[in-house]
């Protein structure tokens, strides 16, 4: 883009759209489509791809012009060479010409903010550095430990009911109850953080109110940690020899929030609705041809929890895709499009397991950190949910399941299910569709029992508990002669002490 033209296709023209219910409604300056106006975003795409190949033009809200990478080659391309793009929106032609005004719709996305998603070189190094130190230093025997536990409350809040939605009461509590675990304040998750982080990224009129509450939270996680050290996230970053300010810390750790929050409760949210409405996987998952796992990776194949991402900024002029990209032009990166690009999936009904190589978490040197906190929280979660309630169906047609769409991602509303009613069950013990058995008594067979230290005398004389009614009649039922029993039998009596 120069200050020639905003338009991508060169023409000037600053025509207004046709109104709705035009067969043209959708077109903005110089014919291009406004992606923000599309019912059918998938589709758009595929006509972008047909009519411009692998990089099209295309328009966002107050008809500014981007580029939309659609190819799954071109986007790893953008994403990993810094020397040709980077995430620095300064450099945005239109926003530095005034037609990106501070209260554009995805400034939220698009302004620059000194955190590592954002800068480059030195600074990059300095800022990613402490955030995958901190990251590294995260047990994953101990995350899925939490992951477990908190499942096992959240459904212990439905399990009884018989009935439930598995977006509002499962799929978007999930993820902040185990990010606000690993960064150090449980205490501070409640129903209210919940819905104050998903206020903040729907951009409604109450969002800014939404996002200042999360921000006083961090803030006081922030000083406490610096005052009172723990072992968690933020201490970790705190304390990396990066040395980050105050505000670097809160800034961050607010990008792993709310990153780790929307992309995970998207994902679970995807991995359930597919699990409940396709009978085939359902029955790859119960036969065990697919893991839950594979499942959670087919997902972010098809469906990934983010579907492009704003933005990635032209350095220098270059070409990408067949197109001429100039100095300061911006380019969305097309995760959805990407994903389902005809060159590498010519077969989309083909099994994708055992590949990693979708867009999901980008690619290059802003690759997401986290994510493979992102999978064990959808893959220990989703697994455990369906050992609870292993007979969960959904409770409407699948066609009517409502989204909430926007350029970024498509957000389920929510899944309605149905269940037997099940009983609460303890949250430390692993997840099972069944009750708990009872503890057996603590000591072994021909064994005293110990005495307590500093007490004397003889060890007391170990009672055994009389065998079970049943196998007491299998030896001598009343009127017959003993049955001598079987080794299954005589192997259980021994093992209890009989």
């Amino acid at each position: 883009m120069t200050s020639e033209t905003h338009s991508l296709t060169g023409t000037g023209d600053t025509a207004a759209g046709p109104p709705p219910g035009c067969p043209a409604h959708g077109l903005g300056p110089g014919g291009l489509h406004r992606l923000h106006e599309a019912e059918d975003l998938d589709e758009l795409y595929e006509q972008l791809r047909e009519q411009h190949g692998a990089v099209a033009p295309a328009l966002i809200h107050d008809d500014v012009p981007v580029w939309v990478v659609l190819g799954h080659s071109e986007n790893l391309h953008m994403v990993s060479t810094p020397a040709q793009f980077c995430r620095d929106s300064r450099i945005w032609t239109p926003l530095k010409e005034g037609m990106v005004k501070p209260d554009h719709p995805l400034m939220p996305h698009i302004a620059w903010q000194p955190i590592a998603s954002h800068v480059e070189g030195d600074e990059h190094k300095r800022l990613r550095g402490a955030v995958s130190g901190a990251m590294s230093t995260i047990d994953f025997r101990s995350l899925r430990r939490h992951i477990k536990r908190h499942t096992q409350r959240l459904v212990n809040r439905f399990c009884e009911e018989g009935r439930a939605d598995l977006v509002g009461q499962f799929a978007e509590h999930l993820p902040m109850a185990v990010m606000c675990e690993l960064l150090g304040m449980a205490d501070d998750y409640d129903d209210r953080l919940v819905e104050a982080a998903r206020d903040a990224l729907k951009g409604t009129d109450t969002s800014l109110a939404s996002h200042t509450h999360v921000m006083e939270v961090l803030s006081r996680l922030t000083a406490r940690r610096r005052a009172e050290p723990g072992e968690d996230f933020t201490t970790h970053l705190i304390n990396h020899p990066a040395d980050l300010s105050d505000d670097e810390v809160r800034e961050h750790l607010r990008l792993i929030l709310f990153a780790a929050y929307e992309n995970t409760a998207n994902l679970i949210s995807n991995v359930l609705r597919v699990v409940l409405t396709d009978p085939g996987f359902r029955a790859q998952l119960s036969g065990g041809q697919m893991t839950v796992p594979e499942a959670v990776e087919q997902s972010l194949w098809d469906e990934p929890p983010f579907s492009t991402i704003f933005a990635y900024f032209a350095k220098q002029e270059t070409e990408l895709g067949g197109q001429r990209i100039r100095s300061g032009d911006g380019l969305l990166l097309g995760i959805a499009p990407g994903n389902v690009d005809p060159r590498i999936r010519p077969d989309l009904a083909a099994n994708m397991q055992g590949n990693r190589s979708h867009l999901a978490f980008g690619g290059g040197p802003h690759e997401c950190p986290g994510q493979d906190i992102g999978r064990a929280i959808a893959d220990s979660g989703v697994d455990a949910l369906l050992m609870r309630l292993p007979d969960v169906q959904l409770a409407c047609a699948e066609d009517e399941l409502r989204w909430r769409s926007s350029i970024a991602s498509r957000h389920l509303v929510e899944l309605p299910v149905r269940f037997e009613p099940k009983p609460p069950q303890d949250v430390t013990q692993a997840p099972s569709h069944a009750p708990a058995p009872p503890q057996q008594a603590p000591w072994h067979v021909g064994a005293p029992l110990p005495r307590p230290v500093g007490e004397s005398g003889p060890s007391p004389v170990v009672t055994r508990p009389a065998p079970p009614a049943a196998d007491r009649a299998a030896a001598t039922a009343p009127g017959e002669p003993a049955r001598p029993l079987g080794a299954w039998r005589r192997l259980v009596r021994w093992w209890r002490g009989y």
